[in-house]
């Protein structure tokens, strides 16, 4: 279940959906693990002397993923007529 919302980042409502459980167990099981894997060491990142002193390259990305708000084209009554006779054959 926990691999599903990693893997498609489904709504708990949908897992719950998915697997006949309550949207807040499929929450309560979803954050179990990620703060158990959170926890592990093997998910820890290494702190910032360490990347200082480590000899290795490390290359940074990052993705803008900022929503900008786009205005809608007004709608005016003739657009809506030409739109409904473009339909007619």
């Amino acid at each position: 279940m926990v691999l599903e919302y990693l893997r498609e980042y489904l709504t708990y409502f949908h897992i719950g959906q998915n697997y006949g459980i309550s949207e807040s167990s499929a929450y309560k099981a979803v954050k179990l693990v990620e703060d158990t894997l959170v926890k592990h060491p093997n998910f820890a990142l290494p702190g910032r002397k360490a990347l200082m002193k480590s000899d290795m390259n490390y290359e940074v990305v990052l993705i803008d993923a900022t929503e900008i708000p786009i205005e809608r084209h007004k709608k005016n009554k003739n657009s809506i007529i030409q739109e409904r006779r473009k339909g007619i054959h």
